[in-house]
């Protein structure tokens, strides 16, 4: 069994090491990662990767994040790899098993299902400190038990698949279609996503002014696409409050305490060591 991860990135840098790793020690067989035209040395960790062989890379250096466009051409690049399942992932994304090991999962998946939706869990951003922009340790423990975007919906899951010539990606890695078939895709009780999708204040401020004039270019994609993202930079970065909006995505010390009681939040430590089991290296 082949088992290929797609990744698109853009100046991850601070995460995209570990995810890596993280993902071919989980059976990923192969990674082809488009680059879209980082700055911040995602690109120079993705060169490292190719030149070690797991890794095939892409890059598109137009800012406008056609998410559907990339991640499909490399679907259909993973299918013709002979990927038998095929992960559409973000760098802020960690698929996770019980057992460690995700080829083992999709071995299991009986042959009339073909695709998995699997539900993502957000971490809460680290507090806020002077140092927090450039402190590699500083890594959230905190993980919702049920996560909701940014207008208070459930956040949707996102959907893999078995390999397909002709699989179409919607954006997000929300959706997949091929050739006007009927997909059969059922819940995975086994894998789960743990998404670290705020991580500094810098972080933040870059992955929302970046993904939001990349999209405001994309002649192809409909205002319903990054919406929150583009809410967050209307409503925030550009009134000048953006840092008391990323304080408010973190309940006060109290609140935390009282969510973790009625299990509202979990305190998990994975991530965290995952994060720095990699630094070590």
């Amino acid at each position: 069994m082949i088992l290929v991860l797609t990744l698109l990135c853009r100046d991850e840098a601070d995460i995209l090491e570990s995810m890596l790793r993280f993902h071919l020690e989980q059976g990923v067989d192969r990674i082809i990662a488009t680059d879209n035209g980082s700055v911040d040395g995602s690109l120079e960790i993705l060169q490292r990767f190719e030149r070690r062989g797991p890794l095939t890379l892409l890059q598109e250096a137009e800012h406008t994040h056609d998410q559907a466009v990339w991640v499909t051409r490399m679907a259909r690049m993973a299918a013709a790899m002979g990927a038998d399942w095929v992960i559409n992932s973000d760098a802020d994304e960690f698929w996770c098993t019980k057992e460690n090991n995700l080829k083992k999962v999709f071995e299991t998946i009986p042959e009339h299902v073909d695709g998995l939706s699997v539900q993502r869990s957000n971490y809460l951003p680290p507090r806020r400190t002077p140092k927090q922009p450039r402190h590699r340790h500083r890594i959230s423990t905190l993980r919702e038990k049920h996560s909701k975007t940014s207008e208070g919906l459930p956040l949707p899951p996102k959907v893999c698949h078995r390999g397909d010539p002709h699989i179409q990606i919607g954006d997000g890695n929300h959706r997949v279609s091929s050739n006007n078939k009927t997909w059969s895709i059922a819940p995975s009780q086994d894998i789960t996503i743990l998404h670290y999708p705020v991580r500094s204040l810098n972080q933040f401020e870059r992955k929302i002014r970046q993904g939001t004039e990349a999209l405001r270019r994309n002649q192809r994609v409909g205002p319903g696409v990054g919406k929150s993202w583009k809410e967050i930079y209307d409503n925030h970065l550009t009134q000048g409050d953006l840092t008391a909006y990323y304080d408010s995505l973190r309940p006060s010390a109290e609140d935390i305490q009282d969510h973790l009681a009625n299990g509202d939040l979990i305190r998990d430590r994975r991530l965290k060591k995952i994060v720095r089991q990699h630094q070590q290296l």
